[in-house]
């Protein structure tokens, strides 16, 4: 046994790094039991092998595997939780973002005001309420679906809600890389303001200028295609773990890597190209609190998402690959900004040619990668119309938006599926949903 812990020591500790982070996120922001963190979000392959607890009064979560590997996790509040070692100084007077919690006095979406029942002629409520049923219903024959929320919107209205058992729609969720198109939300407002171009090489990272990054695009970044070296792998040790259960600062390593191919010339899927564009957005500010401020105060706070938390790692970067809650609600409430092209309660967020730029196909994907957003352009969900787009997470989060129906689909669970198995439920989802909606 002993002999086996040394061979796979990283790896343990890679295993009690995700349980510790995972436990304290979901025990002190989403307010869930260690016993149901443990044996649902901690339960995958090599994950339930963690032993791991809370010490309320510290405010951490601790996670070993075998009694070996020990990993610790602390929450800080307004800024969520961050994996720790011996060596790391916390204090107590750490920057947190300034949040304006102000109620929108309309009805839902588009304020805090409870949802206008509403009742559509054209849809089949009886034949919706089955099909969202379904996503519930496990069943041996197929994939576990452990989804624990599903939210649809048709015409800015809820036709169709459902929560799993200890779920409902107060409980905040985990959207991991959805966070990912929250943050080029952020980069959609610059523009609209004038105050940033896409287009340009970026002059922020003095290491790049010395080499070919030098003429890497922020458009490059959100179309995951700057031709930097990144190895996405979660099933084993790689660029990705290492950096979000290893590193302090998750825009040190993306920002190490070199470019080995042109930009342009590859789609690659990478966490560590969204860490770099959040490294780049608190770039654009003088000072660090103005950076915690500006997706709450321009965008999250602005339309209700007033139950949103976005994380940071210790040295304060929001770690926009991965980590952020929000009620289904709310969640939705992003979707529908999408879907209405930028723009609530007449007041435009991010423009209609930014909505437009992140649908937009990269040129290495084939239709199947736009602007931080993924796309249906090459039909790659044969039910579903091909202008959807959406945000995607791990386990399952989906934010599906759909203009010619004029619908939102939200989803959010703990699937462990193969991609293509995961579309086909979907599928079947969303094609039901769209034949009841003429």
């Amino acid at each position: 046994m002993i002999v086996l812990v040394v061979l796979n020591a990283p790896k343990l500790k890679l295993i009690s790094g995700f349980a510790a982070k995972n436990l304290a996120s979901s025990y002190f922001i989403a307010h869930r039991s260690v016993e149901m963190t443990n044996k649902t979000d901690n339960h995958g392959p090599l994950t339930k092998l963690a032993n791991s607890n809370i010490d309320e009064k510290s405010k951490t979560a601790f996670s070993t595997v075998f009694g070996f590997a020990k990993e610790t996790a602390v929450y800080r509040e307004g800024v969520g939780a961050i994996l720790i070692n011996k060596d790391t100084i916390l204090g107590d007077d750490y920057l947190r973002p300034k949040r304006d919690f102000t109620p929108i006095q309309v009805q839902y979406p588009y304020g805090n005001l409870a949802p206008k029942d509403s009742v559509f002629n054209n849809v089949n409520y009886q034949s919706i309420k089955e099909v969202i049923n379904n996503c519930f219903t496990e069943n041996h024959d197929h994939h576990i679906k452990n989804t624990r929320a599903v939210l649809v919107l048709y015409k800015g209205k809820i036709i169709a809600e459902k929560y799993a058992d200890g779920f409902n729609e107060n409980s905040l969720l985990q959207g991991w890389s959805i966070t990912k198109s929250l943050l080029t939300t952020c980069f959609g407002i610059l523009e609209k303001e004038n105050k940033f171009d896409i287009y340009k090489p970026i002059k922020a990272f003095p290491e790049w200028l010395k080499d070919d990054r030098k003429n890497i695009t922020t458009n490059h970044l959100l179309r995951m295609e700057s031709g930097l070296e990144w190895e996405e792998n979660y099933s084993t040790i790689c660029d990705a773990t290492r950096m979000l259960f290893e590193d302090s600062d998750l825009t040190k390593r993306p920002l190490s890597k070199k470019q080995t191919q042109p930009a342009e010339t590859e789609f690659n899927y990478s966490s560590g190209t969204s860490n770099i564009l959040s490294a780049l957005l608190r770039k654009q500010f003088n000072t660090h609190q103005e950076y915690l401020d500006f997706p709450y105060r321009e965008f999250i706070d602005k339309i209700g998402m007033h139950s949103m938390i976005m994380e940071t790692d210790i040295m304060g970067n929001y770690v926009a690959s991965s980590y952020s809650w929000a009620t289904t609600r709310d969640w939705a409430k992003f979707g529908q900004l999408m879907l209405d092209n930028g723009k609530w309660n007449n007041e435009q967020i991010v423009t209609k040619k930014w909505i437009d730029y992140i649908k937009t196909p990269n040129k290495t994907s084939l239709g199947e990668y736009g602007g931080h957003w993924w796309l249906n352009q090459g039909n790659y969900m044969p039910n579903v119309p091909k202008d959807c787009f959406y945000a995607d997470g791990f386990q399952g989060q989906r934010i599906f938006v759909i203009p010619s129906k004029d619908l939102v689909v939200v989803r959010f669970g703990v699937t462990e599926l193969q991609r293509i198995g995961f579309y086909t439920m979907f599928d079947h989802l969303l094609g039901t949903i769209c034949k009841s909606i003429q």
